[in-house]
């Protein structure tokens, strides 16, 4: 697929890196170090672009900039209408938030109008992520959209990353995927499949979700600032 990364940063940049080796063709974006963007370009075999020219020439729109930035990073994009987009952000620093109740998620997607919206690869760090892709078993990227096609869509790139992919649902009730981590929540922290999908049927439910499992110790870690992106 025709895939743009827009802050091909810390997460951004090892979503490129999976999806160029899975045979994707990437068009980086948007980055204020333009040398190394140019660089990791070169390496994976991506091209550069302008953040619309990078739109409007893919069909799955990866937006992974630090939270204070999206502002500018979405006036530069220019219409996202039927583009699959791939939110890695989390609620962080400066900018405006999502109001009490509202998932960031229903947020972002209201900022977004017309895109296929979905949620993905937010909440373990950059480093962590790197280091687990294509491990056996898998460990598990989460997922929750409105639009179930556009889903499938990411289910399947989140897997070809080297990730195993589970939907929580909608974007009204993925809150138990996003910052910060705490009790009730997945958050920063590692899951397999098994234990994972107890995770999405008691969302899925209104129940609250299992406690955490017991992997390696140390192995999911929250997000902090300077990876979040």
């Amino acid at each position: 697929m025709d895939v743009a990364v827009i802050g091909a940063g810390r997460i951004g940049g090892n979503i490129a890196r999976r999806l160029a080796a899975a045979g994707h063709r990437l068009t980086l974006s948007f980055a204020r170090d333009t040398v190394a963007l140019q660089a990791l370009a070169d390496e994976i075999g991506a091209r550069v672009a302008a953040p619309a020219d990078a739109v409007g020439a893919a069909e799955v729109v990866v937006v992974s900039v630090p939270w204070g930035v999206l502002p500018e990073a979405l006036e530069q994009l220019g219409p996202l209408t039927d583009k699959i987009v791939i939110d890695t952000t989390n609620q962080f620093g400066s900018g405006p938030k999502p109001s009490a109740g509202q998932t960031a998620a229903a947020f972002n997607a209201a900022r977004m109008p017309g895109a296929r919206y979905t949620k993905s690869f937010n909440t373990l760090t950059a480093g962590f992520q790197a280091q687990v892709a294509h491990r056996t078993p898998p460990v598990v990227q989460w997922l929750c959209g409105d639009d179930e096609e556009a889903k499938r869509v990411v289910a399947g790139l989140i897997g070809d990353a080297g990730y195993e992919p589970v939907d929580l649902g909608g974007i009204d009730g993925c809150a138990a995927m996003e910052a910060p981590r705490r009790p009730g929540a997945v958050y920063g922290e590692e899951y397999r499949l098994p234990e994972a999908r107890e995770v999405a049927a008691a969302v899925r439910a209104g129940r609250s979700i299992p406690p955490t499992p017991r992997l390696r110790p140390g192995a999911g870690r929250a997000l902090t600032e300077r990876q979040r992106a």
